[in-house]
């Protein structure tokens, strides 16, 4: 790939990836807010300027080195595009109706990824059916090639493309129950208190179980049907 058409690619992905990050942090802020904590709106979380929300490992050194390693193929291509945001602070003694307002805090920034994504759907395929940009120029951007259609059809692509399969990545990954995802937030609720100790033991390992989860290709197993089907759903294919 030219380098000049992988640095496009990069800057398409991050301004992508800080937008879905931001959007999913911000949620997350704003649900506290809603249940009676304001700690992570006093500190200008609750707020789509991804700077506040950016985390140097897991939004910019992991995402630019998976996609990287992605690009030049070999065994360090099977890394998955994955990434995250600097934690949204919570007080949960502040929280009004604290079981409910966990999974609502835990599930908001997945919720508006999800949200996210079923709008970029929709808007692909009212530009497929209306023929205003191609179906083989979204398909050639899914699979991070050019059609060579136009100026302006291309990057709305590459642009859409990115927002549904980024945002629909990261609510899949969030959902996981490793800590510290997301759903791994949502466990304090449904688990059985006697669960509290297990939990707040695998929560300070977080990162490496993390970590070996990548390694071991456990996201990538379930990132796989989850494309499979937006391919479907696209493209009948």
């Amino acid at each position: 790939m030219p380098e000049s058409d992988l640095l496009v690619k990069l800057i398409f992905y991050l301004i992508v990836l800080l937008m879905a990050i931001s959007a999913h942090e911000a949620a997350h802020a704003w649900m506290s807010s809603r249940y009676g904590d304001d700690t992570a709106r006093l500190l200008g979380r609750v707020t789509l300027n991804p700077v506040p929300h950016i985390d140097p490992l897991g939004t910019l050194l992991i995402p630019i080195a998976s996609f990287l390693f992605a690009a030049m193929g070999g065994p360090l291509a099977s890394f998955p595009l994955i990434g995250w945001g600097k934690p949204t602070p919570v007080n949960p003694l502040r929280w009004r109706n604290k079981d409910t307002a966990n999974v609502m805090v835990s599930l908001a920034g997945i919720m508006v990824n999800t949200l996210l994504a079923v709008v970029a759907f929709v808007v692909i395929k009212v530009l497929m059916t209306t023929n205003v940009v191609g179906a083989e120029t979204f398909w050639y951007a899914y699979n991070g090639a050019g059609a060579g259609e136009g100026s302006y059809a291309e990057p709305v692509a590459m642009l859409l493309v990115n927002v549904l399969t980024m945002n629909a990545s990261l609510a899949v990954f969030n959902l996981m129950p490793f800590p510290p995802l997301d759903g791994s937030k949502v466990l304090y609720s449904i688990l059985p208190d006697s669960a509290g100790p297990m939990l707040d033991t695998l929560e300070q390992y977080g990162y490496i179980i993390l970590m070996a989860a990548v390694y071991f290709g456990i996201f990538r197993a379930v990132f796989r049907p989850v494309g499979s089907l937006i391919r479907w759903m696209l493209f009948g294919i």
